[in-house]
């Protein structure tokens, strides 16, 4: 088990090299001086020299990004053009916000997606079956961002259940937290249980067709015994893996749903970043947001030693 660790632990290092180099070329993407496209077509050439100066935009590129890479270990990401602090600090009080949201919106993508999936494969060709292949088509072909139009018409504007937008912190009570979390968290998690549910499905009829499913059954377990306590930690695997990265994509994708419900996390200061050049910030954002797309896989690919039981057995 040491070893599988360890070995999992290593084949993160080449992926972070190669996130580090992407990241780190965003601000080479954008046509144009990146420091004359900061500060505006009236800045004077004295001004655009020393801001590429403070970037360190006047070093070759291998010393630039040596340079980047050692204040990223350091938890340096630079300091935002616009919001005049440290990248650091700004992703750290838009870092509640999104996380809030990325784990409610994934409790609700497996509270969704898993019992669909055990029903559909337990039932095969069923009502139940047929409904979750309606459901499956309807998550996957329609945005997050139409889903919460809806949502915010019904929940919001007809029966006034909810709040249209905003945000409050935990600070303001559990309940006051989470009312304005609900819909932008259903919008993102429907998304995802559509694919999770499908993965569900897939991996219980698979491990349905295993032997010791047939060996339960002659020795008179009841089929809900059978599901439950075999079929399901057999198909485990799978689902992990779908949940862990749907996790990640969560994080990922909150920009829109952030913007669209006035959320101020990591995605909206990334919106915002965009649209006033603030690179150092993009380029933090992305580079965390990737890291925890990584971190959330690496876990996951460390829980399956705790699932599968040949790997224990290595």
């Amino acid at each position: 088990m040491a070893f599988y660790i360890a070995r999992r632990l290593l084949a993160t290092v080449p992926v972070l090299f190669v996130l580090s180099v992407i990241v780190f070329l965003i601000i080479y993407l954008i046509p144009g001086d990146p420091a004359a496209v900061m500060l505006g077509d009236g800045a004077s050439p004295e001004t655009i020299e020393a801001l590429r100066e403070q970037l360190g935009l006047n070093l070759p590129l291998l010393p630039q990004y040596a340079r980047w890479v050692g204040h990223a270990f350091q938890g340096n990401l630079g300091d935002s053009f616009f919001m005049r602090q440290p990248v650091s600090e700004a992703l750290a009080e838009h870092l509640g916000p999104t996380f809030s949201l990325a784990v409610l919106a994934e409790i609700v993508a497996v509270a969704v997606a898993v019992p669909l999936g055990i029903r559909a494969a337990s039932r095969q060709g069923s009502l139940s079956d047929k409904a979750l292949t309606g459901f499956s088509l309807f998550g996957i072909t329609v945005p997050g961002f139409v889903l919460s139009m809806f949502t915010v018409l019904l929940f919001s504007v007809q029966l006034k259940w909810l709040p249209v937008s905003g945000y409050k912190p935990l600070s303001h009570g559990l309940w006051t937290h989470l009312k304005y979390l609900i819909l932008p968290a259903v919008s993102l998690g429907i998304v995802q249980a559509a694919l999770l549910a499908r993965v569900t499905r897939a991996s219980m009829l698979e491990a349905m067709n295993e032997s010791f499913v047939k060996t339960a059954l002659a020795k008179g377990v009841s089929e809900r015994g059978i599901v439950y306590r075999h079929v399901l930690r057999n198909a485990l695997l799978p689902i992990l893996t779908v949940a862990g990265g749907s996790f990640g994509t969560l994080i990922a994708g909150a920009a829109v749903i952030e913007s669209i419900f006035n959320i101020p996390g990591m995605g909206q200061m990334l919106v915002n970043s965009v649209q006033r050049r603030d690179y150092a910030v993009i380029q933090g954002v992305v580079l965390f947001v990737a890291f925890a797309y990584v971190l959330v896989n690496l876990v996951v690919d460390l829980l399956y030693a705790a699932v599968d039981p040949r790997i224990r057995l290595k």
